[in-house]
């Protein structure tokens, strides 16, 4: 692997413990979706309980596979492929539109299909936009004063995903991946009147679009006044609210659950979390935040070591939306914030969350191998990537 600024490859072993973390993170994911859906897959697939895990599972092997590609490609190799994986990741996301391959799923189109195989573009542009965006900044380090060359095109390919994402309504994950972008603008160091710029633009286009739809505004209605409609929009949000709490502080055991089966509806997807709060408590919660926390903490390390600037924003990049998502599907579960359809990395069910994860878990691996101590590049020191 060849992260560095002078091209001289330096081999180096990778980080050992982030890789053990996320073989643990995939496992507990694969134990915690078994016990969350064999009671579904039961009724709905000839008493195949374990239909959903074993497709799960399938996908983890595809996934460690891209995993392991992640972890060796060669830095010049990829930067010279973005090009061509942003354009072919938007037109995937076109693709959904397409009748016969496009699927269109309760009012949205976010998948494309093909026999039995199905896949969520949008899930590629969490992995490719934080690519596109750090080759790009780097790239053009000393334009970043200038709107036009230096800020202009990596903020109209964002809003490129953002539309296209939105129109597949899919307003949670066209949002998620914006705010990630901006932090990347943000990290990048763009001049701060740029980056307030966008934000104040950016939020009342998502406060109004909030409006337009009827089902965000019942969910944003049922979180500010949850007896509104206990039985509608708010549902499934109070009953994971109560299957959490009711795993008490040891947690009823692995399989012993009840509360998931019979209260939360689709706990296998989005609200798998309130399944694992149940059967492991209030300490396999601090467990499970204590990995994710080891996670963040390996991956920001690997990053700020990274001995060139892409490798140092993308990697950032990278671990930002592994750790806000799982921090917001958590916030979800729990009640914390209006009900979105962002997934619990490693853990939900759904082989493009597993496998973008994995890949960028992959990636995060790569550069903690090629990274030498930041400090030790004047590069990094005297540029504008030289502060977080």
């Amino acid at each position: 692997m060849n992260f560095s600024v002078d091209g001289a490859v330096r081999k180096a072993p990778f980080d050992h413990a982030f890789l053990i973390c996320v073989v643990l993170l995939t496992g507990a994911g694969l134990a915690t979706l078994y016990s969350a859906s064999y009671t579904f897959a039961e009724l709905w697939y000839g008493g195949d309980r374990w239909r959903i895990v074993s497709r799960q599972f399938a996908r983890a092997v595809i996934g460690f596979v891209l995993f392991f590609v992640a972890a060796n490609i060669n830095a010049k190799t990829l930067r010279s492929s973005i090009k061509f994986l942003l354009c072919a990741v938007a037109v995937l996301c076109l693709m959904t539109f397409v009748p016969g391959i496009g699927m269109n799923i309760n009012g949205a189109s976010r998948w494309i299909g093909f026999g039995d195989f199905s896949f969520q573009p949008s899930e590629l542009v969490k992995l490719v936009l934080p690519l596109y965006l750090a080759h790009i900044f780097d790239k053009k380090r000393e334009k970043l004063d200038s709107f036009v060359s230096g800020v202009l095109p990596p903020t109209l390919v964002t809003a490129l995903f953002f539309t296209l994402i939105l129109l597949q309504n899919n307003f949670s994950t066209a949002l998620f991946i914006t705010v990630n972008a901006l932090f990347i603008f943000f990290l990048a160091g763009i001049k701060k009147r740029y980056f307030f710029s966008a934000v104040i633009i950016f939020l009342p286009i998502s406060f109004l679009l909030v409006l337009t739809k009827e089902h965000r505004l019942r969910r944003l209605i049922s979180f500010v006044w949850p007896d509104w409609e206990p039985l509608g929009a708010g549902y499934q949000v109070q009953a994971s609210v109560l299957t959490v709490s009711s795993g008490g502080f040891w947690g009823k055991g692995i399989g012993q659950g009840t509360r998931k089966i019979v209260s939360v509806p689709e706990v296998q997807s989005d609200f798998i979390f309130s399944a694992y709060s149940e059967e492991g408590g209030f300490l396999g919660v601090v467990i499970f935040i204590l990995v994710f926390a080891f996670f963040a903490w390996r991956g920001y390390r690997a990053a700020l070591r990274a001995d060139s600037a892409f490798a140092r924003l993308a990697a950032c990049g990278m671990v930002t939306s592994i750790v806000t998502q799982t921090l917001l599907n958590i916030a979800v579960v729990s009640g914390t914030v209006p009900a979105t359809g962002v997934p619990l990395p490693f853990f939900s069910a759904g082989g493009s969350s597993l496998i973008i994860t994995l890949v960028m878990s992959g990636f995060i691996l790569n550069v903690s191998r090629a990274g030498t101590s930041y400090e030790k590049n004047d590069y990094l020191n005297n540029g504008v990537y030289g502060e977080l």
